[in-house]
């Protein structure tokens, strides 16, 4: 295969190692910056970069809105256009067939966008159209397209949402094209039905992959059937391919899916908190316009700016409160996976996430 995933070390189920791609390696657990539209929302990707980032996400039904497929293959790639020189995995465009249910019509071909920036124009998504854009774009990581559901979903609806995964799993591997130091990545699908799960998973690792995501998770269900469904998931993977988590989530959904064999994840968390004046904190989250920062002299992280400071960009809608929120938050979840390595490498992950909770938590 074309990526080379290594596996270092394992505590437990939990895992650390690191994926090899045509732009540089990242280590595993690895969190992805989200940068839907070429961009991680506030940040230049230098300030990205110095937050400890290794790998960022696009999105394909995004970019090929706008500004195209064409273009971005024109310009040299993302990673020219953009200005990230390191690994890039591309979404399929496969959420947007659940978040934007209301623009889209489904077939046994593919997906029709209706597009949501200006309503008129349709689209037509199919398993090749995806991979075919995605390799415009250069992304180092493929992935297939698919379908999420919503969850709770009737079991006769997720039968034939697997189904029909696999056949478009087929089709988005048959289209894509190998290259040294990139690869495509099949997506689990089987809502919480765990037999649906197993048998997804066979006919992903029937098909074979590159490295292997588990969807449709993090899409309202409990935490607590989320961690069953891993559980029950993980097993049947590959050991020796990665493993990613989409769309997830907070510091405590990632600490519980690394104990149960996750490798990558992303989430606008992080980011979408910072825009919106939350900071992460090793005490929880904090909201810098609450008037009882007015005056706090605390630092926060390593900004080297008070809280206080912050708390007057942010009641002052100035931009860098922003951007100085989102790059902290990023930062906190890069220490974390960073911190998270570590605890694998020494063999005590469990009491690691064990005092990071009751931290977190408050007890």
């Amino acid at each position: 295969m074309s990526l080379k995933f290594n596996l270092i070390t394992s505590d437990g189920m939990a895992r650390r190692g690191s994926v090899e791609t045509a732009h540089g390696t990242f280590q595993t657990p690895a969190f992805m910056a989200v940068g839907t539209a070429a961009t991680v929302k506030a940040l230049t990707m230098d300030m990205v970069r110095d937050t400890g980032t290794e790998v960022i996400l696009g999105n394909t039904y995004h970019l090929m809105l706008r500004p195209g497929g064409d273009l971005v293959e024109q310009m040299g790639g993302l990673h020219k256009f953009s200005g990230w020189h390191g690994p890039i995995l591309t979404d399929s465009g496969g959420f947007q067939v659940m978040s934007l249910s209301g623009l889209t019509k489904m077939s046994e071909e593919g997906v029709q966008f209706t597009s949501h920036i200006d309503g008129g124009i349709k689209h037509f998504l199919t398993p090749e159209k995806s991979v075919q854009i995605q390799h415009q774009l250069d992304s180092n990581i493929t992935m297939v397209l698919d379908e999420c559901l919503h969850l709770p979903a009737p079991r006769d609806a997720v039968e034939k949402n697997v189904e029909m995964v696999a056949r478009w799993a087929k089709r988005s591997k048959e289209a894509f094209i190998n290259r040294d130091g990139y690869g495509i990545f099949g997506i689990v699908q089987g809502a919480d039905f765990p037999d649906l799960r197993e048998r997804s998973a066979a006919q992903l690792t029937d098909i074979g992959f590159d490295g292997y995501a588990v969807g449709g998770l993090a899409v309202g269900e409990p935490q607590s059937v989320m961690f069953d469904m891993l559980s029950k998931t993980t097993p049947l993977l590959p050991n020796d391919k990665p493993r990613y988590l989409m769309g997830v989530g907070t510091p405590l959904d990632i600490l519980g899916a690394v104990e149960r064999g996750i490798d990558m994840f992303d989430c606008v968390m992080p980011t979408r908190a910072g825009r919106t004046a939350q900071a992460f904190t090793a005490h929880g989250t904090i909201n810098l316009r609450n008037a009882k920062f007015r005056d706090d002299k605390t630092i926060l992280g390593d900004t080297g700016l008070t809280l206080a400071y912050i708390h007057h960009l942010t009641k002052a809608n100035e931009i860098l409160g922003a951007m100085l929120l989102t790059q902290h938050n990023l930062k906190f979840y890069q220490d974390l996976m960073r911190d998270i390595r570590l605890a694998i490498e020494k063999g005590n992950f469990v009491e690691f996430k064990q005092k990071f909770i009751e931290t977190y938590t408050g007890g």
